[in-house]
């Protein structure tokens, strides 16, 4: 996204800004911000006091992004109310003026040098980007770089001075109790991450990460972390199970533990955040929040990145959106909710590395959706949660027909599919028709068993759309144009009684001797 310069009219300047804060010795002023500023949290106070929150990144890295007024729209009608600019652009903090939501603006890689090494450049970063939108526009914190020690080491030396800057920017405008202030760090950052109890720090950054845990620990500001277990669980080869890094239950028989803690993890996401907080913990800070401020699950890569998909993206994020909103906060800490921003809004197409780079967001930059999410809170909401509608599991037309007759017979046999629909006579039968037959059944068993870890897949002779299948009466589960609380003709699981007479009956039969006939004609 492209940056503006533009700052609103009637605001000061940030010369004016600061000089007149500190020539009224901080007293209040008719052209000085107005806002009202929450009590300083002290050590040990909780982020998330009023539960955690979903949020996401709006990414800078698109050929042709949307307006910004359009992405708020989209942020509104999607009910998102926290986002995370990985720049300042102005466009998008005036858009965002006077909606509510809470907006996170960053200091960008190549903008750090400049800022750590000059307090004045510094002051006017913050009158520019975060004072002259305050308080029309809700800036909450700033994230200062992103992964600087892991992906710009010639940068590490002015990280803390950058902080420290931009933080007495803050007081001489009288903001720092409203903005926070931090820098992103990865994973990668810590040693030997499992188990989380023994996790420390790089000793390389030892020195700059006592500087920086000092200055959030005095500013009562969250360590900001970039989660991401896709990566993780590529590195590791096999090592742990997808169903860790997806958030989906474990077989008994695989079950992750801590041996120092006896603590269990369900989940690749909870044992980072630990490995995090014992990280600060051995180096005696404890009480920093730890802020997830990017995680989540590229839903298309290259050959070689057969884990990039968009079912086990969609997974990942609907996964964590229910996991953060219920605020179990993790294993290690139970208490301490943990607010976490979705990576991203939209694909990146001019993100540099390989095809899974450019495939983490859950919209396409023409603003078309890749898959649904919903960021309501899917706990107090009922089994028919419309967090799949307007997604659709299809049969690949390309797969052989013999390997589709399979995955038919066993999506309406042991999947449990309820298939009434496609039964001679009924609106979806077609016995010329294998794909449109079983892309029914197969989006059946998708929309009621996804919320237990149902997947795609069909021994990989299906696949996840956003495009409706439904024609005439034939109305797919998911389509935003069916009739009933569902979403789809689908309304229940079949009881044993129905599944023996309506899946073992002779029209399954009958109807798969057609479709193997028509495919050898």
């Amino acid at each position: 996204m492209a940056h503006r310069s533009t700052v609103p009219e009637l605001r000061l300047s940030a010369s004016e800004k600061v000089r007149k804060v500190s020539l009224d010795n901080k007293k209040s002023d008719a052209r000085a911000p107005k806002y009202v500023a929450s009590e300083p949290k002290r050590r040990g106070d909780s982020v998330n006091a009023h539960g955690a929150f979903v949020g996401i990144n709006v990414g800078t890295d698109i050929s042709n992004p949307p307006s910004a007024s359009d992405i708020v729209s989209i942020l509104k009608e999607k009910k998102i109310q926290h986002v995370r600019l990985l720049d300042s652009d102005h466009q998008m903090l005036s858009a965002l003026a006077n909606t509510g939501i809470e907006v996170v603006v960053g200091v960008p890689n190549d903008q750090l040098l400049r800022v750590g090494q000059s307090r004045s450049t510094a002051a006017d970063w913050i009158n520019k980007n975060v004072a002259a939108y305050i308080p029309a526009t809700n800036i909450t914190h700033i994230a200062v770089g992103n992964e600087v020690l892991t992906t710009e080491p010639n940068a590490a030396l002015v990280l803390v001075p950058a902080l420290q800057f931009l933080q007495s920017a803050l007081l001489a405008a009288n903001l720092n109790t409203q903005v926070k202030i931090s820098s992103p760090h990865s994973t990668d950052m810590i040693s030997k991450p499992f188990p989380p109890s023994t996790a420390t720090f790089n000793s390389t950054w030892s020195s700059i990460m006592l500087q920086y845990l000092q200055f959030l620990n005095n500013t009562a500001s969250p360590f900001m972390l970039n989660a991401q277990p896709y990566y993780d669980y590529v590195k590791g080869q096999g090592v742990f199970p997808l169903e860790y890094a997806l958030f989906r239950s474990l077989n008994p028989d695989s079950q992750i533990s801590d041996p120092n803690t006896n603590l269990f993890y369900t989940n690749m996401f909870d044992a980072m955040v630990d490995a995090t907080y014992n990280s600060m913990q051995a180096m005696n800070f404890t009480g920093i929040p730890v802020m997830v401020t990017a995680s989540g699950w590229p839903s298309h890569g290259g050959q070689n990145e057969k884990a990039a998909n968009v079912d086990n993206a969609l997974a990942y994020n609907t996964n964590l959106i229910r996991h953060v909103l219920n605020n179990s906060g993790t294993p290690g800490q139970p208490n301490n909710q943990v607010s976490t921003f979705i990576f991203e809004l939209f694909n990146e197409d001019l993100r540099a590395g390989p095809v899974s780079e450019k495939n983490w967001g859950i919209m396409f930059p023409n603003a078309t959706t890749v898959y649904s999410l919903t960021f309501e809170d899917m706990a107090t909401t009922n089994t028919d949660s419309p967090v799949l509608r307007g997604t659709f599991c299809v049969a690949n037309s390309s797969a052989p027909h013999s390997a589709l007759k399979q995955s038919l017979d066993w999506a309406c046999g042991p999947g449990s599919a309820n298939c009434s629909a496609i039964q001679p006579g009924q609106p979806c039968y077609k016995s010329d028709d294998i794909v449109a037959v079983a892309s029914y059944a197969f989006n059946d068993y998708y929309h009621r068993t996804r919320a237990s870890g149902g997947t795609c897949n069909f021994n990989s002779t299906a696949m996840v759309t956003s495009t409706d299948p439904s024609h005439g009466s034939c109305i797919f589960a998911g389509s935003t144009g069916s009739n009933g609380s569902s979403g789809g003709a689908a309304s229940g699981p079949v009881s044993p009684d129905n599944f023996a007479t309506q899946i073992h009956s002779c029209w399954l039969t009958h109807l798969i001797t057609l479709l193997s006939i028509m495919a050898f004609m």
